[in-house]
């Protein structure tokens, strides 16, 4: 056996507390793996006196986090602290200066940031990894970079959300609304008290920009991510997909061709038959599809203590043998600068939802405005009062397109904006024909 691979950890959360508890746990069989032992030296938190179920007195205490990258018992700092900027960001680049290997979870700051931070970690001939960055215990990140390395990866997509995915399955299964599902699922710690970053499409993005990334040699580009979340689904969506033979799933789709780089996040509807249809719950799953090895599926637990720990201990380990590379497969200077793909000439179908006033004359300006986008409709459903009811109040009209571009979608929509026969937004969702 080596000398033991020393690591600071910033962060004690959840994650932190798994990473410690699971280094112990499993010691001798890391070292088998790894060659040599891995050790924490030194850790940093919020709170000193907080009881997180595990033995903290062998470990050298930070209340300033930057101060575990200049420590000279260490080699490798892990970053469990969240956030694009501040502390998790400062703490990354003081210790690739100081010679540290970094581990992060952090999706949103490689997002932001992992071009400058794999650049300044390849001068220095020091990992940069981020594993549990993306799909926690899924190992998608080292799939893609590693194991399908020899592909041209045409697609990469996915369910990368498990919040979102717990909501959607949960008004699928039940038949109750948006709001009530969410109410409880951050009752039961699934969603946090703002959850903004997961259903309004925003963590699904980060991760998303970074498979893109992996998947296609291309630079980060989170800003060109296209993204819409699930706040605006009612349970008549859910209903309708049921109806016409599908299920709806917040999936983020990237793409790489000769118009540039395509990434969306949005709520899709999935055929019945097709894999990310049976994800259900908390799970996230991933599909790439590579010109050589075909369909590849990544599902699993995507979150939570043992997951996220065991992909950080997983990059450990890599690290401990001294196995690491580029950290998006390829060195920084490869990477490729697309312009973002417009989306108005992606060809496919559609489920428009509208909530509109019952009375006459509402389905002929709804027909109109798609017969004057070009839009042609495969079929149509209707929920609410009777025809005959002559009133105001709202019914549901559902309706799915047929195979034509996107933009002719999108310009339909426009033609109906201000409609007094719309008693709300439409509901604009693509079906996932893959």
């Amino acid at each position: 056996m080596g000398d033991a691979l020393r690591v600071a950890l910033a962060g004690l959360g959840t994650v932190g507390a798994g990473v410690v508890k699971l280094i112990e746990e499993n010691r001798a069989l890391i070292e088998r793996r790894a060659g040599r032992p891995i050790a924490v030296t030194a850790v940093s938190a919020r709170d000193r006196t907080r009881d997180r179920g595990i033995d903290i007195a062998g470990f050298a205490w930070h209340d300033d986090t930057a101060e575990l990258a200049m420590r000279d018992d260490v080699d490798v700092v892990v970053e469990l602290i969240g956030g694009s900027d501040g502390p998790a960001l400062s703490l990354a680049r003081r210790a690739i200066a100081g010679g540290k290997h970094f581990v992060t979870a952090n999706k949103a700051m490689i997002a932001h940031h992992g071009v400058e931070l794999a650049g300044a970690a390849e001068a220095a001939n020091l990992a940069l990894k981020y594993e549990a960055a993306v799909a926690g215990g899924i190992p998608v990140i080292k799939g893609l970079r590693e194991g399908a390395a020899a592909n041209e990866i045409g697609r990469v997509y996915g369910i990368l959300n498990g919040t979102c995915n717990y909501i959607l399955t949960t008004m699928e299964r039940e038949g109750r609304d948006f709001a009530e599902v969410l109410s409880e699922a951050q009752a039961l710690g699934y969603a946090e008290a703002d959850p903004s970053f997961d259903i309004d499409g925003i963590d699904a993005a980060h991760k998303l920009s970074i498979l893109a990334s992996l998947a296609f040699g291309t630079a980060l580009d989170f800003d060109a991510v296209a993204i819409t979340g699930i706040r605006e689904l009612v349970a008549g969506d859910i209903a309708e997909a049921a109806a016409l033979g599908f299920k709806v799933r917040l999936v983020g789709l990237a793409e790489a061709n000769g118009k540039g780089l395509f990434q969306r996040v949005h709520p899709c509807l999935v055929p019945a038959d097709h894999p990310l249809a049976h994800v259900q719950g908390s799970l996230n799953a991933v599909v790439a599809e590579g010109n050589y090895v075909g369909r590849l599926l990544f599902e699993g637990r995507g979150a939570g203590e043992g997951p996220t720990a065991s992909a950080v201990v997983a990059d450990l380990i890599d690290i401990a043998r001294g196995e690491y590379g580029p950290a998006f497969a390829m060195p920084v200077a490869s990477l490729a600068h697309l312009p973002p793909a417009p989306a108005g000439e992606r060809r496919g179908r559609a489920y428009l939802r509208f909530t509109v006033a019952d009375r006459p004359g509402v389905l002929a300006e709804l027909t109109a405005a798609m017969r004057d986008a070009n839009v042609s409709i495969e079929s149509m459903i209707q929920r609410g009062q009777s025809g005959d009811a002559g009133g105001d109040d709202p019914v549901l009209l559902a309706m799915v397109t047929h195979v034509g571009p996107e933009r002719c979608v999108t310009d339909a929509l426009a033609r109906l904006e201000g409609s007094s026969s719309l008693a709300g937004k439409p509901m604009l969702m693509h079906i996932l024909d893959l």
